[in-house]
């Protein structure tokens, strides 16, 4: 309206950092402000505050039914609905039903409210249903239309890969026989691994695989990375498969066998895996398939789990010494010195008083060696232990002659 004082009208979260749209878990506080703004004395009825979390999904299908020599087309709808938060809360509202008055200006209006603390759903958009989290307020004014503005915020269930179930190799073998028609061309194989099952977006993913290709045909290897999102009601599924990264391989020419040795798959920026929802989930799995002229291609799909929390360098064992030594910055350092470094001095590491503890006194008098054989042999050992060694120099104390000839290494 043109006479409205209504002059702005929104809803700020709370975030850590600035310009950064916040992310929730199960249990987290939420919390934020309702800004009003108004270019003159308004009076309201009440503020309101109502908060939501659920998963719904819906689609439709059509067929023909025949009945009694007629037949008519029908639609079919499916839907279902689970819900994790709702809460309701008044930020401004008179006990008894008077009207309050806020002058001309700027007001905020904070809340918060807690999240439930169990196990909530990644919030996600698909293409029949979501997983949506949002806060919808409501402006209540006499003689005047009610106001609403409503914003979504983010919850993530986090997924930890750094667990024993997510970190085990993946492997799989595969083969198909070529027809087209009644004839056979020959047989076509797939055998792939990956290190683990878990990743999180951005890493790379090496494949390792080898395709026999026993046809008279070239074949064509490829892996993909393909999201499936899978909808449930009424006991009916509808699911939809959609590649969100792909890899193409060379051509392998008949009677031949490609390997692959770690060919690498970037994870785009995708939605974790979402598993926890009774209607709802995502899931992802590695295909690794072989395109054959004239028949259907053979596929091979290797699980996948797409999680929030990435793979640590040192809790795992895929984690090697190479990788370890590659993060300090130190061990670059190590180099062989230009020149040799003086040994430490002999008094440095011994000391007068040690040595004197240690030696052994030499015999007074007329030394009787009738009975040496009978003595401990350790006694005369330890007379030369702490001797000290030759004084170090540079400059070879035995040079050799300037006319010697020198020695034919192969005579």
């Amino acid at each position: 309206m043109i006479f409205d004082r209504l002059k702005k009208f929104y809803v700020v979260f709370d975030s850590p950092e600035f310009d950064t749209p916040p992310v929730f878990s199960n249990g987290d506080v939420v919390s934020g402000k309702v800004v009003l703004e108004f270019r003159g004395e308004n009076k309201v009825e009440s503020l309101k505050l109502h908060a939501r979390g659920f998963t719904k999904v819906r689609w439709t299908e059509s067929g023909t039914a025949s009945s009694a020599g007629s037949s008519s087309t029908y639609t079919q709808a499916y839907r279902d609905q689970e819900e994790y938060l709702n809460l309701k809360e008044a930020l401004l509202q008179s006990d008894n039903g008077d009207m309050t008055v806020l002058q001309a200006g700027r007001h905020e209006f904070p809340f918060s409210f807690q999240l439930p603390e169990e196990t909530l759903v990644t919030s996600f958009e698909g293409k029949h249903g979501s997983v949506r989290y949002w806060v919808k307020v409501k402006l209540h004014r006499p003689w005047s239309t009610v106001k609403k503005i409503k914003k979504e915020f983010t919850v993530i269930q986090p997924i930890d890969i750094n667990t024993p179930a997510l970190l085990a190799p993946q492997a799989g073998t595969k083969d198909k026989m070529a027809r087209v028609w009644y004839r056979n061309f020959g047989q076509v194989s797939v055998t792939a691994k990956i290190d683990r099952k878990g990743y999180t977006p951005g890493e790379v993913i090496p494949v390792f695989a080898e395709f026999e290709n026993s046809t008279c045909r070239a074949v064509v290897p490829r892996a993909c990375i393909t999201q499936i999102q899978t909808f449930i009601a009424r006991g009916t599924t509808k699911q939809k498969r959609s590649a969100v990264a792909a890899l193409c391989g060379d051509p392998v020419a008949p009677r031949r066998r490609e390997s692959w040795h770690g060919r690498a798959i970037k994870i785009p920026p995708i939605g974790p895996t979402i598993l926890q929802s009774r209607i709802i989930k995502v899931e992802y799995v590695l295909l690794v398939s072989v395109d054959m002229p004239g028949s259907s291609k053979l596929s091979l799909e290797l699980p996948l789990v797409m999680g929030t929390i990435p793979l640590h360098p040192f809790g795992s064992r895929t984690s090697s010494v190479s990788s370890q030594y590659s993060l300090d910055p130190d061990w670059l350092c190590m180099a062989v010195p230009d020149q040799p470094v003086s040994p430490p001095d002999y008094s440095s590491i011994i000391s007068e008083e040690d040595e004197t503890e240690q030696s052994v006194a030499p015999p007074q008098g007329e030394e009787d060696f009738s009975g040496v054989l009978e003595r401990p042999l350790l006694a005369f050992v330890q007379e030369f232990r702490y001797r000290p060694p030759p004084v170090y120099c540079l400059v070879d104390p035995n040079p050799q002659p300037f006319y010697t000839r020198p020695r034919c290494m192969t005579c």
